[in-house]
């Protein structure tokens, strides 16, 4: 059904992603009404002055009597303002659900737990080598209805769970799930209904990317055509080891090796893997994708460089904002260290379960120095974690323990929400922090 039909539209929240419901509605003729729960919300200086706009508090008459919600990903399904307007009949949908109804060119998918912000941003790097125009966003970027306006021939969206929640038109060309592991748990009742949201994305997809070291990735049921990439070196797309590292292999043939790319870490050759295996099922030229994997740089606050200091590396991992997150880091990073890995982490750990960090605290890292709202709970997990009482105190800390041929990595397994706007301020402020050193 068209927005015509449908004269008493509500955006649920505004920000960027609002802003961008709001001009598709313009555009299609239709004046939305906006709601915000904040007093001042971002982009509210961008909203035009005919669209009214309700801040402060949701007017839940408004929201009950609505033809139709286009809800903000961060606002749940669950809370009771959309469960009151589901109950009188409202349909509740989120942008991408309006991307995915108008879009008429192919669409590559992707979500997981970790690595898609990489994997999303390299994919759209390969098709630009290989002269497509490509529309990349989503939850990263540009939000997808403002891709529209592009008119691209491809469309790369990174997809989250909550997105996802709200997405029932989407026919993926190409659709993946990266991997699953325990977040967001603060808003999903277990970790079965998190899996199922990001599942959902393989709904109606063409060609299906699964991991084989992560059998939650596979679907229980589907008519795509299933493809696999893994750190082994199986048929699809795989890992093995060689004099150099590891050679990137589909099937007997070698792609690239890994002393050929500027990423670092088995999880970050996973990623490359998989953007290889998206390349080819989209039919991006092989020879361009593999030139933009060896010139890809990487995201800022993913296991990002940031300095060499006295001998000491110093890695940016911000956006570990999950215990799988961090988990990858020290599992890809670890093989490659000649010397020894110190961790710093803690922040909001968003109701998750930091057991699964123990065995990698026990084995793989020689410190661990903790801060932030739950770094009491990260402490207990082994002796050898120190607490601090912020992140100076942690970067001294390290600064003083490590030495040459060292690695200190910030990979929080948390959010920054406890003491920073936002992962990017958090890895900023690490950034600040290492460049201020002195060197010996």
């Amino acid at each position: 059904m068209s927005l015509h039909n449908k004269q008493k539209i509500v955006i649920l929240g505004l920000g960027m992603t609002g802003l961008s419901c709001v001009d598709y509605c313009l555009q299609l003729g239709v004046i939305p009404a906006v709601v915000d729960t904040r007093a001042e919300p971002p982009g509210k200086d961008k909203l035009p002055e005919h669209v009214p706009l309700y801040a402060g508090e949701i007017p839940q008459t408004l929201l009950n009597q609505a033809d139709l919600i286009i809800a903000s990903p961060g606002i749940a399904l669950a809370s009771p303002a959309l469960a009151q307007a589901a109950a009188n009949g409202v349909e509740i949908i989120g942008d991408i659900e309006l991307f995915a109804r108008a879009v008429q060119k192919p669409v590559i998918a992707i979500t997981g737990s970790n690595g898609k912000s990489t994997v999303t941003s390299l994919v759209g790097e390969m098709a630009q080598q290989a002269g497509i125009k490509v529309g990349v966003g989503g939850n990263i970027g540009v939000p997808a209805l403002s891709l529209l306006e592009q008119d691209c021939d491809l469309y790369v969206l990174e997809l989250s769970s909550f997105q996802l929640e709200t997405t029932h038109s989407l026919k993926p060309y190409v659709a993946t799930v990266l991997n699953v592991s325990e977040d967001h748990m603060d808003r999903y009742d277990s970790f079965a209904a998190y899996r199922q949201a990001k599942m959902s994305i393989y709904h109606n997809a063409t060609h299906v990317l699964v991991n084989r070291d992560d059998p939650l990735t596979f679907p229980e049921t589907t008519s795509a055509n299933i493809v696999s990439f893994g750190t082994d070196a199986e048929d699809d797309y795989g890992l093995k080891p060689s004099s150099v590292g590891y050679e990137l292999t589909q099937g007997e043939q070698t792609l690239l090796c890994s002393d050929e790319l500027r990423l670092s870490g088995l999880h970050n050759l996973a990623n490359v893997l998989a953007a290889l295996a998206i390349a080819d099922l989209a039919g991006i030229e092989r020879e361009a994708a593999i030139n933009a994997a060896k010139q890809y740089q990487g995201l800022a606050h993913r296991c990002e460089f940031i300095k060499q200091v006295n001998g000491v590396r110093w890695i940016n991992d911000s956006k570990a904002t999950n215990v799988g997150a961090t988990l990858a880091a020290i599992d890809g990073l670890a093989p490659v260290i000649q010397g020894q890995l110190h961790l710093i982490a803690g922040g909001d750990g968003k109701g998750g379960d930091f057991s699964p960090l123990a065995p990698a605290f026990a084995e793989r890292i020689a410190s661990v120095v903790c801060f932030g709202q739950d770094k009491a709970e990260i402490a207990r997990l082994h002796d050898k974690c120190v607490i601090v009482d912020n992140l100076d105190a942690a970067v001294a800390h390290c600064a003083n323990l490590a030495q040459a041929g060292d690695w200190v990595l910030l990979s929080p397994a948390c959010a920054s929400l406890d003491m920073y706007p936002n992962y990017m301020a958090r890895g900023d402020h690490f950034r600040q922090l290492v460049e201020a050193m002195p060197c010996h």
